[in-house]
């Protein structure tokens, strides 16, 4: 059976799914009292990474259980997180990149956004609440530097730009400095203030369950190391795989096209970034750990969910292109997610394709909060029982995003988009051994124009580019993305993948959840 083919037949099999009704509230516990929620979001940590870190393996996965095809719809930091709060994919929360026109916490705050977010869900249904770490990309923009945001009863989050070392903190809207002492490292400090959050709610003894948001900046680069583990690792590189330096890219888009083959100074820079950030991680193993044993210590692990995800993935060297992020590639869409908790089957994964839009709904879920309309994702309860919940109609497809189309409702904004790849984020810290690029006499696009494309179960990606240019890859065949299969794709499948992404890329709340469920 050919390429195309054997991705056709499977579509017809999904297509053949029933429909069904989007997961309700169907409790994975058993428990006494309303559980506390624990989510630690890594940034820019992919799949490969996570699988190299030994005590995260430990700690998490054979404790709990893996969403093995777990995807976020847009790979790039203030999109993803701003799903993550919202549950709504980027062409309705118009948060497209990390700053304006496209996005950035500047457009959630001006579009009013942070009004309703699970922050909000959760602290009306009764949770106490508390942000630590990085929240948006532009965070605090006009609002002030001791803005705290609706919903949160207690908020630790960077000012003026997060760095590991010599960063403000606003801390329940007084601003405090930390400087470059070992004790400063931000991970480290972000451990203490959440193992002190869970003493005091033990403490308090009122059975108030807590929601808290954890976010390091690990291992975002530049990926500094906490002092202790910066010698380890050192023959760390890049993951070497089959697309490592692509060959041949003549069957991709122009983009792809355009990359030169790396040369060695740039690959050595990658595996230099490459080491430290696997060093980075092992300090967020530490707090990983020290929350455990501080709930355990407490007598609240048993009645406690720890989500540990990522806002996006992470590429080095695959298909050309240098470190980064922002593509529809499986290494910058595909991130971890393991959760563990009461109820929760340890050493078990599960396939079913998830999404950072069901974070929001899933919280809500388990802590009994109403879930708004407008919501894109659904709660992944169902996937997390030890006795496994009927999942007839379950997502089939996901949409995959990228760049900022304008927004005709919003007079002043481009109609062409931002090029999302050509914005630092803001916090991110130079690389001293950057090696710049020359400048071409006639330049070439070398990030990716606007997309929308399908990330499917059968399992394959679907993209249509801007420019007109279109990628198909079948994943089970191909798994490293090498060929693309477009050009020689049966003209039923592709028909079929068009009108299935026609259906998403403009829908909205239950839409979503019907238009995934089913091949048309």
């Amino acid at each position: 059976m050919n390429y195309s083919r054997s991705l056709l037949l499977v579509l017809l099999i999904l297509g053949t799914v029933s429909l069904g009704e989007t997961p309700g509230r169907t409790p994975v516990v058993q428990a006494s009292q309303r559980p506390n929620i624990i989510f630690i979001l890594t940034d820019d940590l992919d799949t490969r990474l996570f699988n190299r870190m030994p005590r995260l393996q430990s700690l998490l996965s054979e404790q709990g259980t893996t969403l093995a095809n777990n995807f976020v719809s847009l790979a790039l930091c203030c999109p993803a997180r701003t799903a993550i709060i919202r549950g709504q994919y980027a062409h309705n929360s118009r948060i497209f990149t990390n700053a304006l026109p496209g996005g950035g916490f500047q457009k959630v705050f001006d579009r009013g956004l942070e009004q309703s977010t699970v922050a909000t869900w959760l602290q009306a249904a009764g949770y106490r609440t508390v942000l630590m770490g990085k929240y948006l990309n532009g965070y605090p923009g006009s609002a002030g530097n001791t803005y705290v945001p609706p919903g949160w009863d207690e908020w630790y989050s960077p000012v003026g730009g997060v760095r590991y070392f010599g960063y403000r903190l606003n801390e329940n809207g007084r601003v405090v400095r930390y400087g470059n002492a070992a004790t400063d490292y931000l991970t480290d400090v972000l451990s203490r203030k959440a193992n002190a959050f869970i003493r005091q709610a033990s403490d308090a003894g009122d059975g108030t369950p807590f929601f808290m948001y954890i976010s390091p900046y690990a291992p975002h680069g530049p990926a500094t190391p906490a002092p202790r583990h910066a010698n380890r690792f050192p023959n760390a590189q890049a993951p070497r795989t089959a697309s490592f330096n692509e060959a041949n890219v003549g069957d991709k888009p122009a983009w792809v096209q355009n990359q030169p083959l790396l040369t060695n100074r740039q690959i050595n820079t990658m595996d230099d970034l490459a080491r430290k950030r696997r060093q980075s991680m092992l300090a967020v193993e530490d707090l990983v750990a020290s929350l455990i044993a501080t709930l355990e210590a407490t007598d609240q692990l048993s009645n406690t969910y720890i989500f540990f995800t990522s806002d996006n993935g992470f590429h080095q060297g695959q298909h050309r292109l240098r470190s980064g992020k922002n593509s529809g590639f499986e290494e910058d869409i595909r991130v971890p997610l393991v959760v563990r908790g009461p109820g929760v089957p340890a050493g078990v994964e599960r396939t079913e394709l998830s999404v950072n839009i069901d974070l929001a709904p899933t919280f809500a879920d388990l802590a009994g909060a109403e879930i708004p309309d407008f919501v894109d994702g659904r709660s992944l309860v169902p996937l997390l029982g030890a006795r496994l919940l009927p999942v007839d109609g379950w997502r089939q497809a996901l949409l995959l995003e990228h760049g900022f189309p304008g927004d005709p409702a919003e007079p002043g904004e481009p109609s062409e988009p931002v090029d999302p790849a050509d914005e630092d984020d803001e916090d991110q810290e130079p690389e001293d051994d950057a090696e710049p690029l020359p400048v071409p006499a006639a330049p070439r696009p070398r990030a990716a124009p606007l997309f929308q494309g399908l990330r499917t179960a059968a399992p394959s990606t679907y993209i249509e580019y801007l420019t007109g240019e279109r990628e198909l890859y079948d994943l089970t065949a191909d798994p490293n993305q090498l060929r693309n299969g477009y050009a020689g794709a049966e003209p039923d499948l592709i028909a079929r993948l068009a009108a299935w992404l026609n259906l998403l890329r403009d829908c909205a709340g239950a839409g979503c959840r019907a238009a995934e469920n089913r091949a048309p």
